[in-house]
């Protein structure tokens, strides 16, 4: 995962929506999508919920 991905993680795992993160990243929404389709991939996870779950678990966000 590339540091912009988790990034893109920790504000998922914040409850930010894609317009969020691209303001917060100075990134367009259409990058942000493409980074969450690649961090899904390469953990394997289908949905947000399951991002999150991950992110938690690895210590890429906190509470």
């Amino acid at each position: 995962m590339t540091r912009r991905e988790a990034e893109v993680l920790r504000l998922i795992a914040q409850g930010r929506s894609n317009a969020e993160i691209s303001t917060a990243l100075f990134i367009s929404e259409a990058t942000v999508k493409t980074h969450i389709d690649n961090l899904f991939a390469k953990i394997g996870a289908r949905d947000r919920a399951q991002a999150v779950t991950y992110a938690y678990r690895r210590g890429i966000a906190d509470i």
